[in-house]
């Protein structure tokens, strides 16, 4: 009988400081952190698979599946570095982008800062054009208007262009034909069409998504074709899948088409990675909290699901303020996401007060203990100047810390303005960016209507086990789990994530009036659409289908999804809608409204391949505690003095195995910080699991009359 061929998997996460690689031989994983290279992604890249390619002992040939997810989409709209970009509008709608919802995210404040715009208004064009709500033309498209914009876009020299025409997601004749004379006028200018990128309602979403997938445009699809390019000249010859924002995998030509969608590509690993976690684990409730070198990102997963959206923003000007970013509508992980990474700068403000990012030093200078030219202080100077690293064993000894630089930033950027010793400094440092951290998921919290307490922690990420249990403490959580290889955890759980494509298209429809010959037609339009694009990144694995209706009372703003059948519509089923519906509103609600009219804007398809879920872990048997490899002082705020902490090496930490904290326990991609209220052991998957102490109860006095 022939010996079963050995699957080889590749995962490569680019984030701002680091780019973690992840490879999968069979049972065997290898893993490394290298420094992101911001000139030139791909050289980190591919630096970074050769060491992780040599540590297996293979070639680039020998790898099946590569699995890629990256934050240059969102930085490239943080820090306006995508490309010279235009809109095309329907004549009257030039502002659409500037106007918004004509909503303030924060009506009392005078000052307000809201997001800078992508495109600038003498870059916003319009020609005559309409179609109605139904998809009916009033008024044709103007060719000669559309052919002159042409000439002006080779003027000014753009690169990319957004077409946004009113209710083209009804009918999407004149942005095609756009794109035709386009082609022909101006052929080396990339185009994104609304109706392509996001067929949906919601003129002021729909512009703001397809202008921000024009901007990214150029900028990804070059990128992807040079990665292509170099893992090619390095023998690899098989396809490249792409991490989404929703939690899937797409191939590397939908992702250069739509490259909006790989936004929050790398964040959306982390939130796969602690639904297995939480699956593995039987927990129902789970806190993701994943914390790198540039941002901390939290989710809320449910019954190992992540809470998913259909809108996100980018750029929020205002870090907890809704509206104050760039709405990108796709289909997307719901997380919050702050700018407090290991590489997050602290300062004194004029008040006096210690601010933490959202800035980041990321990888060029880096914090100023790398010792590359790096001057202010970062979370991570301050985690090694209160003893919680150990220089040694930083990201496995490839990268040399300078403790003596850290002190020495941290004195003179915290420590003198505020005339505090270089430990308090530091401890300050810790304690903002922990508490920005808690805010942020109390906030998160709040908006979902759930109890944060209530919850498992999974932490992961290069400095997330370091904070990971102060975290908890502000929080209430009573357990945490730190999974294996958490210092690269994105890039493992891109190793979990299904192959899948989602669809979502506006077209409004009464429930009263119900057309089951066209909804049935879209649906199956989307249906064949989604499959393909499923298919091509899912290769021989089974699919399956989820649809979906976005349905709102009549006149109402927002609407509640509800599952539809996976078949054609019959009249049978318009019953059962309203029943799924009004329970989604009692649900919300408390009540629903009898007889109220119903109708649906939006149906989605989402086509994915089955990812079944893990059994249950055992629990290990009690085991000795390992020797601790050493000693680390460690500065305690409480005693307000040094103590020495007990250094143990994960590794030689067999399942079942606990120590008491505090303790540091070290691996190759980061380090976990047990405080005092927590003990921590290894489990059956080998996560490291931290439990709160219980506090002992307190002595009840006699009563005088006893």
């Amino acid at each position: 009988m022939a010996q079963q061929r050995t699957i080889t998997r590749l995962a490569t996460d680019i984030g701002g400081t680091f780019t973690d690689i992840v490879l999968e031989r069979g049972e065997a994983r290898f893993t490394t952190k290298v420094l992101t290279t911001p000139h030139a992604p791909e050289e980190a890249v591919v630096e970074g698979t050769r060491l992780v390619l040599k540590q297996a002992g293979i070639g680039f040939a020998d790898l099946d599946i590569f699995v890629h997810g990256t934050t240059l989409a969102t930085n490239a709209v943080i820090e306006r570095k995508g490309a010279k970009t235009a809109l095309i509008a329907t004549d009257g709608f030039r502002d659409v982008i500037e106007i918004a919802d004509e909503g303030r995210y924060d009506q009392y404040d005078i000052f307000i800062d809201k997001p800078r715009q992508l495109v600038p208004r003498q870059l916003r064009y319009t020609v005559p054009e309409r179609i109605d709500v139904t998809g009916k033309v009033w008024i044709d498209l103007d060719e000669a208007a559309v052919a002159k914009v042409a000439k002006q876009l080779k003027a000014e020299k753009v690169e990319a262009v957004a077409v946004a025409f009113i209710h083209s997601y009804a009918n999407d004749a004149h942005e095609q034909r756009v794109r035709e004379i386009l082609a022909k006028e101006a052929p080396g200018i990339a185009v994104t069409l609304s109706s392509e990128v996001c067929p949906e309602m919601r003129e002021y979403e729909r512009t703001s998504t397809a202008v921000a997938n024009a901007y990214v445009q150029p900028l990804m699809a070059g990128y992807l074709g040079r990665l292509k390019a170099r893992f090619a000249a390095e023998g690899y010859a098989k396809p490249i899948h792409l991490m989404t924002s929703g939690g899937s995998l797409a191939t590397l030509e939908t992702a250069a088409r739509f490259p909006i969608r790989l936004v929050e590509s790398g964040p959306a690993g982390g939130a796969i990675l602690a639904a297995h976690v939480a699956a593995e684990r039987g927990e129902a409730k789970v806190l993701s909290f994943d914390m790198g070198g540039t941002t901390a990102k939290i989710c809320l997963i449910h019954d190992a699901t992540p809470y998913k959206a259909r809108t996100f923003e980018v750029d929020r000007q205002s870090r907890f303020m809704k509206g104050s970013g760039l709405p990108v509508r796709i289909p997307v992980i719901e997380m919050v996401e702050i700018g407090a990474g290991g590489g997050s700068i602290a300062r004194v403000d004029s008040l006096k007060r210690i601010t933490v990012g959202p800035d980041s030093a990321a990888s060029v200078p880096g914090p100023a203990c790398y010792g590359r030219g790096g001057a202010l202080p970062t979370v991570t100077d301050a985690d090694v100047a209160l003893g919680k690293i150990e220089p040694a064993r930083f990201a496995g000894g490839a990268i040399t810390l300078y403790p003596e630089k850290a002190v020495a930033a941290l004195d003179a950027s915290v420590g003198q303005p505020l005339s505090l010793s270089t430990a308090m400094a530091a401890h300050g440092v810790a304690e903002i960016v922990d508490e920005n951290m808690a805010n942020a998921a109390r906030v998160h919290s709040v908006e979902r209507g759930v109890v944060v307490a209530d919850h498992t922690m999974v932490a992961f990420g290069g400095a997330a086990p370091l904070h990971a249990a102060r975290l908890a403490e502000k929080l209430g959580i009573a357990r945490v789990v730190v999974p294996a290889d958490a210092g690269v955890g994105s890039a493992v759980g891109f190793l979990r994530a299904p192959a899948a494509y989602e669809l979502v298209h506006s077209k409004f429809m009464r429930l009263d009036r119900f057309d089951l010959k066209e909804a049935n037609a879209l649906l199956a339009s989307m249906s064949a659409e989604a499959t393909g694009l499923a298919k091509a990144a899912a290769g021989s694995r089974k699919l399956t289908e989820t649809r979906t209706a976005f349905m709102r009372y009549a006149g109402q703003g927002h609407e509640i999804a509800v599952s539809l059948p996976n078949r054609a519509l019959a009249t049978k089923d318009l019953a059962a809608m309203r029943e799924s519906f009004e329970a989604g509103y009692r649900q919300l609600f408390a009540r629903h409204i009898p007889g109220a009219a119903i109708e649906i804007l939006s149906w989605a398809v989402l086509v994915t391949t089955d990812t079944a879920r893990p059994p249950v872990l055992p629990k290990p048997k009690k085991r000795a505690a390992p020797k601790p490899i050493g000693t680390r002082p460690v500065y305690d705020a409480k005693a307000r003095k040094t103590v020495k902490v007990p250094m143990y090496d994960r590794l030689a930490m067999a399942p079942g195995a606990s120590v008491e904290g505090p303790a540091i326990i070290v691996e190759a991609g980061t380090s976990t910080f047990v405080t005092a209220s927590f003990d921590a052991s290894i489990d059956a998957g080998l996560g490291l699991v931290l439990t709160a102490r219980k506090a002992a109860p307190a002595k009840r006095s006699p009563s005088k009359g006893a």
